[in-house]
């Protein structure tokens, strides 16, 4: 609240001491691009018509609401860019055109009646455009604004009768929109906006023929947005350039300083975005299931943005919050592969983009002294100066494996090691939704040679499923973590050792397969079960450009996989080396070889033609899943790098019979 109101306060001394000053044309004036995120509610009006001669339809109107989880509207999450022009009277004119993409995987379904029986009909908004302009006046670091223009949105239309006959179709409407909203500067070049819409669509319809019948609705949606802008100016003008006096960063100095030195700014903003292409080529199979890889050639891709927004609310305490959106599917639906290839792939991928949160948490800080070290601002760190003895809380929802078994050169998917059991312990079953992050809390306490970390965190109501289930302390995980750091012929090293338990509700391998009247149904014997493993890790710097690491990772595996993949014991090593023997350090290539394995339950389960996770061929000859991988990354500018990644797979799947794969992959990521 004091952040909000601060800006009225000055303006108030300000009136008292100096006359209004014109805003100075580098504070609004000129072009501007940005990212918001937001929660929309939706409304339809409805019909239904069969397509047959004198059938009666059956109308109605509903609020569109998620009936399995009660959710009423949906996150979103977004781009804009436009420019505006302030008049000499303080009014501003400007043109913005702004694309939103919709949590469509959990929004925005309803059921409805039909003459010929109960439908369960998806209308589902994949995404909203709009170009409008906007009229507005500016004071000082403030600027309020109406706004109105053209609307379109993309649906996709599903229909279910009766359980047995579907259909889809893509339908597109185009209406109008109108709202209002306000912007302050934050800092430097960054303002942050509060924005209402309110979009109309009008009617519009689309056949359905495999249930014969004619949708019709009339859409408006309601939508609030908060947003952070990147004011560029004309082009040619000098970046940050002189400021009118009622700029925050006029006001306060610190507001517009770099942050990459560890100063005490109080916001951290960044952002990143990765694009992946996955091909795999033609490989031996003389048979697939369900859950295999395909046998011929098969090219998949994935793309994600985040924003990355941090804020220091007090000495100590700081609040993230990450929007993301993802588009995308791994090679088939991200089956097919114990170690699967692509570590941006999730488990329902989606063809157009999905807004979601991916993080929302405090982080609290406690100081013991010991001296201190810089923190350099970052992705979900702000840049400050910290006790070397410390106390770490982070409670809200993150993944776990930002805070658990980390390591320098195989961790992060968007810029190194692609595979799952190359940037992660393969046997590491973490706690997450489908998408990979979970709800907890985690405490570390950090000396100058050593940290502990412990934390627990919500587990899917059923294996990998989407919803987390809430009985706490009754099930979820627990983790604890130790972390030394040494030093080896002159040259740093780190050594963790991570422990887990979960109490999950999820299904026994053996139960499945000796029970005959199971029939191989895996939830016929869900109930509260413990789930247990560790992973060893370690990492060492060789050179100042070659860097070494290991992991050993092994589960119980006598139940489901809960979140992660199907591998119960794995072990990878490999290295990373900068390109400074070729005259170009800043590239790097990256070697990493694989080891996964399965429990003897496990593989009686799929033998008898169980499913996993991601596997499961029907039948299966076990010998261990063996995987290389390796990459060339590529600077092609200051914060954008390439990346070209070969991975051969040897016996995919656990299955003998199958294979070898040889996967084919580009990356493409930024971070700004």
């Amino acid at each position: 609240m004091s952040v909000a109101l601060a800006p009225f306060a000055d303006a108030a001394d300000m009136r008292a001491s100096a006359p209004f000053q014109p805003p100075s044309p580098t504070l609004w004036d000129g072009v501007y691009l940005g990212g918001h995120i937001g929660y929309s509610f939706t409304r339809s009006n409805f019909s239904v018509l069969p397509l047959a001669t004198g059938g009666s339809a059956e109308s109605g109107s509903t609020t569109l609401i998620d009936r399995q989880n009660g959710i009423l509207g949906g996150y979103s999450a977004g781009l804009q860019g436009g420019v505006n022009y302030v008049l000499p009277s303080r009014l501003l004119l400007g043109l913005e055109s702004d694309i939103t993409f919709l949590d469509h995987g959990r929004s925005f379904r309803f059921i409805g009646p039909d003459a010929g029986g109960p439908d369960v009909i998806s209308d589902k908004l994949s995404f909203v455009s709009t170009t409008r302009g906007r009229v507005g006046e500016v004071f000082g670091a403030w600027m309020l604004y109406g706004t109105g223009g053209l609307a379109v949105d993309r649906d996709t239309v599903s229909v279910l009768t009766n359980g047995a006959a579907t259909d889809t179709a893509l339908k597109t409407h185009i209406g109008w929109t109108l709202g209002a909203g306000a912007e302050v500067e934050l800092t430097g070049n960054w303002r942050a906006k509060l924005e209402y819409l309110f979009m109309d669509f009008g009617r519009s319809g689309t056949d359905l023929f495999a249930t014969s019948q004619r949708f019709s609705s009339a859409q408006a949606i309601h939508s609030l947005r908060l947003g952070l802008n990147y004011q560029f100016g004309w082009p040619g003008e000098v970046e940050n350039g002189p400021k009118n006096d009622n700029s925050q960063s006029a006001k306060d100095p610190k507001a517009g300083a770099d942050k990459g030195d560890g100063n005490d700014s109080n916001w951290s903003l960044h952002a990143q975005t990765t694009e992946i292409y996955q091909g795999k080529l033609p490989m031996h199979a003389p048979f697939s299931g369900p859950q295999s890889l395909s046998k011929n050639y098969e090219g998949r891709e994935t793309a994600t943005a985040t924003g990355f927004v941090g804020y220091k609310l007090w000495d100590g305490t700081e609040l993230y919050f990450n929007p993301e959106i993802f588009q995308g599917f791994g090679l088939n639906h991200t089956h097919g592969l114990g170690g699967f290839s692509n570590g941006e792939a999730q488990k329902t991928g989606t063809l157009y983009p999905r807004a979601y949160i991916a993080r929302a948490f405090v982080r609290q800080t406690f100081g013991f002294g010991g001296g201190e070290e810089t923190l350099e601002d970052g992705a979900n760190q702000i840049g400050e100066k910290v006790d070397i003895s410390r106390l770490t809380l982070s409670i809200g929802k993150m993944a776990v494996n930002d805070i658990f078994d980390n390591n320098s050169y195989a961790h992060d998917p968007r810029s190194g090691f692609m595979n799952w059991s190359a940037w992660e312990g393969g046997a590491f079953d973490y706690a997450a939704d489908q998408i990979g992050y979970a709800v907890g809390g985690a405490a570390e306490l950090n000396q100058k040679n050593w940290t502990l970390r412990t934390g627990y965190f919500l587990v899917p109501k059923v294996p990998n499923g989407d919803d987390y289930d809430t009985a706490f302390f009754k099930r979820g995980q627990y983790l604890v973590e130790g972390e030394e750091r040494y030093s080896l012929f002159g040259q740093a090293g780190k050594l963790r050792l991570t422990g887990w338990l979960s109490q999950a509700f999820s299904g026994s391998f053996k139960e499945s397969v000796d029970v005959a009247a199971f029939n191989l149904d895996i939830a016929e014997t869900r109930k509260t079960r413990t789930e247990y493993g560790f992973v060893a890790n370690v990492e060492q710097s060789v050179t100042d450009t070659l860097g070494l690491f290991s992991r050993a990772s092994w589960r119980n595996g006598r139940s489901e996989i809960m979140s992660f993949t199907d591998i119960d014991k794995s072990f990878s090593t490999g290295g990373v080396l900068k390109g400074s023997a070729w005259g170009r350090p800043d590239d790097s290539i990256g070697v990493v070889g694989i080891v996964n394995g399965l429990s003897r339950n496990y593989r009686q389960f799929l033998a008898a033609g169980g499913l996993g996770v991601n596997i499961g061929d029907g039948q299966l000859r076990y010998r261990p899943e063996m995987i290389a991988e390796t990459y060339y990354a590529i600077p092609i500018t200051k914060g954008i790098t390439l990346t070209l990644d070969y991975q051969f797979v040897q016996n995919p799947a656990y299955n003998a019979d199958r294979g070898p794969a040889s996967i084919i992959s580009a990356r493409l990521h930024s971070e700004f």
